[in-house]
């Protein structure tokens, strides 16, 4: 037994490792560049340490959520401030998501096999395939919010089917502390309660079949009081502040299009073909178009799903409440959570929005492959050496399909604006005596964050607090070039390379010269005028 016992760690630390490399491995330099929407959160993050004010919620950006900006403050405390030090926030609960859903798929799957080896098999399965996926792979290594979505449902969840099994109060607390605490990361989270509706009542009929009605409302009682007290200051928030409840999603839900209904159906059936026909197009999210899972196990997972529906409606049949409290829970995690992609219509199929069905897409196709071997009746050996050619297909798609078919891609550069954080960089190395304003000539109407300028600027403003506390450069808009003084030598540099712009600045301010390299700005000497 101990030898068993042995192989099965040495195993899934060497699943482990794999998760760690793919992403931590030239984390520094791949992705490139600081989106606008990652340097955000950074400011925040030093804005909150400095003033020492953690928010909840923080309504700039369309509105996010407090707990990203948390961690990246601890974060800057312990690595300093860097866009390092935001990617290894990602990084660490990218990790810690691969480690937490193998323990939920080892608690899942006694209820899913009665055979040891296929339940040995079934968690192997679902944590190599999570941890060498590109989809889940990108998103622990940007420094979106997101990330953190499904580590919080999947801690959740793990500690929710616990408490199923042993009816042991205290994992139900957990439950719902860490379910609780998911209400922090990001929106479509919330439809995690439609989830937790699933549960209690199917823990209803199992409970109710077993004459113990008493001990479902204490767990009750217990799990939605732990649920309440986390999730307290965040509706304390929203109750002052009811526009933030919606804030983005209204502008991108179905319910606001001409035919909601059509809409929907459309959406919702882009959003299914991402697993199998074509992905995400945003370069960001995904290599365009690419499904987010290999073919194979697209097919294997909606063989899952079919199989959890047609194990819900025996066990209805039968009258089985613990097959159904597990298939109808995990039917309803796949469901609701991707809605928060399907329910909108802006950029669909959307890989962001859906990133909390990651873990149980895994787990559906992981039941799907094993529950197909099984119909074809094949041996133990059989299923061994399909699953080990599979998982080395896993692992080497992973890399080449995120370290060379996208990370090579000359299309990143601009995608996560490159010239942005180059714009930063080249400040910080300016000397103090030299004038520098940045003119944010790119991203529309401005936002109340700082100093009211649209989303671009973000990133050279972090970029200079990585040095300095606040930013040396003056920021203006086009409008605004009256704003500019000449007393001294001055640089002057557009966010976008823009010909008009360089010639009014030229105009405006002549005997400078206009500088083109990787960076376009206009300089000129103090004693011209």
């Amino acid at each position: 037994m101990a030898k068993k016992v042995s192989k099965e760690i040495i195993i899934f630390l060497l699943i482990f490792l794999v998760a760690i490399f793919f992403r931590f491995w030239k984390l520094n330099s791949l992705p490139p560049g600081l989106y606008p929407d990652v340097a955000i959160n950074g400011n925040d993050a030093i804005d909150s340490l400095i003033n020492k004010n953690f928010k909840v919620f923080y309504p700039e950006n369309n509105g996010r959520e407090g707990m990203m900006m948390w961690l990246i403050a601890i974060s800057f405390l312990i690595f300093g401030k860097s866009v390092l030090a935001i990617k290894l926030v990602a990084a660490i609960f990218g990790t810690m998501t691969v480690f937490i859903t193998f323990l939920l798929s080892k608690e899942l799957s006694s209820y899913l096999f009665q055979d040891e080896f296929d339940k040995k098999l079934f968690s192997f399965f679902v944590t190599i395939s999570l941890a060498a996926n590109f989809w889940h792979i990108n998103f622990s290594r940007i420094g979106f919010r997101t990330i953190l979505l499904p580590f919080f449902l999947s801690l959740g969840f793990y500690f929710l089917v616990k408490g199923n099994k042993s009816r042991n109060l205290i994992f139900y607390i957990l439950s719902g502390i860490f379910l609780g605490l998911g209400i922090y990361t990001y929106t479509s989270y919330r439809m995690t309660i439609f989830v937790l509706i699933v549960y209690l009542f199917s823990l209803f009929l199992i409970l109710k079949k077993e004459k113990n009605l008493s001990l479902f409302f204490k767990i009750s009682f217990f799990f939605i009081l732990s649920l309440l007290i986390t999730t307290l200051p965040f509706f304390i928030y929203i109750y002052y502040h009811p526009e933030d409840f919606i804030g983005r999603a209204s502008q991108v839900m179905i319910f606001s299009d001409k035919n909601p209904i059509k809409s929907f159906f459309l959406s919702f059936l882009k959003t299914l073909g991402m697993f199998l026909i074509s992905g995400d197009q945003n370069w960001r999210h995904n290599f365009p178009g690419k499904p987010e899972l290999l073919p194979i196990l697209g097919i294997f997972m909606f063989f899952g799903i079919f199989y959890s529906i047609y194990a819900i409606l025996k066990s209805i049949k039968s009258r089985d409440w613990e097959i159904f409290l597990i298939h109808s829970f995990l039917i309803s995690w796949f469901f609701f959570l991707l809605a928060g992609s399907f329910l909108t219509k802006e950029g669909i199929p959307h890989a962001l929005r859906a990133i909390g069905v990651i873990p149980v897409v895994f787990i559906f196709s992981s039941l799907g492959s094993i529950k197909f071997f099984n119909y074809l009746k094949l041996t133990f050996e059989t299923k061994k050496i399909i699953i080990f050619i599979f998982s080395l297909v896993l692992i080497f798609y992973g890399y080449y399909y995120y370290f060379i078919l996208w990370g090579k891609s000359s299309e990143l550069k601009g995608a996560f604006s490159q010239r942005y954080l180059e714009i930063g960089e080249f400040l910080n190395n300016l000397p103090e005596d030299i004038e520098k304003y940045v003119i944010v000539n790119q991203g529309g109407v401005p936002v109340p964050y700082p100093n009211g300028f649209p989303m671009p600027a973000q990133t050279p403003i972090f970029i200079e607090r990585t040095k300095y506390e606040n930013p040396r450069a003056i920021y203006l808009l086009p409008k605004d070039l009256n704003q500019i003084k000449i007393n001294k030598k001055t640089i002057i540099i557009p966010l976008e390379c823009d010909e008009n712009l360089l010639h009014e600045l030229s105009q405006n301010f002549p005997g400078g010269k206009i500088v083109k390299n990787d960076i376009c700005f206009y300089e000129v000497n103090g004693k011209n005028f």
